[in-house]
């Protein structure tokens, strides 16, 4: 039998016809040129996932260990708002939070903020100090985390109208997390921040009052709160600016006193070890006491507390109370003078000093400037009464004024005078306190007065009653026990100079400059008859 012979099989080419040596030759041509182009294009692959995996920023970002105090570095962080072209073409470092982050490509868009500042700052790749690590990491940073940022300071083009600071922008070149903040917010910033009453914005969503409330920490870091509560600063320091210079020295008096201050029911009654005691409806006791003890002007500012069921757009339960008191030299209209021109200082303080925080507010709370007269306005209680009968008001000669009855009589006063502070004088004896003197020309009257701002009451005061029996009859007459104030009435024993003063709510007085609509809006952390926290 023949052996068949064992030669290689001759490929075919694509017509079924054995392949050519030629066509054999070019076919392992191509098919090893095939192989390099194959590993050519591994190999750039391979170097490409080299660099991406080599991050050359990764010390340039990150997250801070957590500040224990234990080095002190040469650095000076620069506040937010003294960015501006100025400091264009400068590094500097700036230690915000991180109010929003956008990225887009191979950078982020982020708008830090500082308080009631904010500046807009931009993370791009490249070569030398931005890596694609770096620009993804600043656009997992949550919001409201704190942050420290290195970048150059740049003018911009065109405005960034949504920042404060409209003409720079920071070029960022290293950023650390100093605080992270939780992923999920109670309320977003931009919500609490809108318009209460926008047209054009009546379809996004705004955060209620309880919310806010409810989350107080993180609703207060809105800028526009940022500026009511710098407001609120300005009142109390202009009020003792004003008062220290004419000659006032501030006292600091108890809150916890052994009988209402001001007599009736609204009082918190406390465990007082084996006795009861009441939180103070007012300072007023402790302040002719110190009249009393001849220091003739004195001020203080602090809690007060009162025990009133009221669940309206001005009361709380406990507010700060700005109250004076003064020896005069022969008619209470002296301490008219010293009020009325102390309000007249506070207000234009106001005016000059805080036009960016009344700007800031006005953006969100749109109201009518504040208007005053120098000096201010001062009506008598029967021309109140006049006024509010012609417009069609039912009240008596000894009627308290109602809170529509005010509020009617502020836009009556406002329209013929051109002013939202007035002085009403000489106020019905049966409405005051036992403490104050009566008018001695219409017993019907009492020498008192009370100070409004766009209609609504701010201030409330009047001549004291000095002369101990006198005092003693009056309080009888309220019912008060005798034995529980006697501390005070002795106080009179001993020759005290006529006096008088007031007690102002410092949160209306800023809730109504501002023309806000709830003095929650102007109490960092307020207290009514429904809540006590936080």
């Amino acid at each position: 039998m023949e052996k068949e012979n064992d030669q290689p099989e001759v490929p075919l080419g694509p017509d079924g016809k054995p392949l050519s040596k030629k066509a054999m030759k070019k076919q392992q041509k191509d098919a090893e040129k095939a192989a390099k182009k194959a590993q050519r294009q591994a190999q750039q692959a391979a170097e490409a996932d080299a660099q991406a995996t080599e991050d050359f920023s990764k010390d340039r970002y990150g997250n801070m260990a957590m500040l224990q105090s234990t080095e002190k570095p040469d650095r000076r962080l620069v506040r937010v708002e003294e960015l501006t072209p100025s400091l264009a073409g400068e590094t500097v470092w700036v230690r915000a939070r991180m109010h929003t982050s956008r990225a887009k490509g191979k950078q982020c868009f982020l708008v830090l903020r500082q308080q009631q500042f904010n500046v807009q700052a931009l993370v791009f790749v490249n070569d030398k100090t931005v890596s694609k690590q770096m620009v993804k990491f600043a656009a997992n940073i949550t919001k409201e985390s704190i942050i420290d940022v290195e970048g150059v300071v740049q003018k911009v083009a065109q405005p960034v109208e949504s920042c404060t600071q409209r003409d720079v922008e920071l070029h960022v070149e290293r950023m650390f997390v100093v605080s992270a903040s939780a992923p999920q917010l109670p309320l977003q910033l931009d919500d609490a921040a809108r318009p209460e009453h926008d047209e054009e914005d009546a379809s996004r969503p705004r955060v209620n009052q309880d919310t806010r409330l409810d989350n107080r920490i993180i609703d207060l870091r809105t800028t526009t709160n940022q500026a009511v509560y710098r407001v609120v600063a300005g009142v109390c320091d202009l009020f003792r600016a004003t008062l220290t210079g004419k000659g006032f020295v501030e006292i600091h008096t108890p809150k916890i006193i052994s009988a209402a201050s001001e007599g009736g029911a609204n009082v918190f009654t406390v465990s007082y070890f084996k006795n009861n005691a009441y939180l103070a409806q007012s300072p007023q006791l402790y302040k002719q006491m110190a009249i009393a003890a001849d220091f003739e002007k004195v001020f203080t500012v602090g809690a007060v507390f009162r025990a009133e069921d009221s669940n309206t757009h001005r009361h709380l339960t406990e507010f700060v109370g700005l109250d004076l008191e003064m020896a005069f030299n022969y008619h209470y209209h002296e301490v008219l003078d010293v009020i009325g021109d102390m309000f007249v200082c506070i207000f234009k303080g106001l005016r000059d000093r805080y036009k960016t925080e009344i700007n800031t507010i006005q953006k969100q709370f749109p109201s009518e400037p504040f208007r005053f007269l120098e000096p201010s306005l001062r009506l008598e209680f029967p021309e109140a009464v006049a006024m509010l009968r012609e417009a069609g008001v039912e009240i008596g000669d000894e009627d308290d004024l109602s809170t529509p009855d005010e509020k009617l009589l502020g836009k009556l006063v406002k329209a013929k005078y051109d002013t939202d502070f007035f002085i009403l004088d000489k106020f019905p004896l049966v409405v005051r306190p036992f403490y104050t003197m009566p008018d001695p020309n219409n017993p019907k009257y009492a020498n008192s007065y009370d100070m409004y701002m766009r209609g609504e009451e701010i201030l409330s005061g009047a001549q004291r009653i000095h002369d101990p029996e006198f005092l003693t009859e009056r309080a009888k007459a309220h019912e008060i026990d005798i034995e529980k104030i006697k501390s005070y009435i002795d106080s009179f024993r001993y020759g005290c100079p006529p006096h008088g003063g007031g007690g102002i709510g410092m949160e209306r007085v800023v809730m109504l400059y501002l023309g806000l609509n709830n003095i929650r809006k102007t109490s960092m952390f307020p207290r009514d008859p429904k809540r006590l926290t936080p």
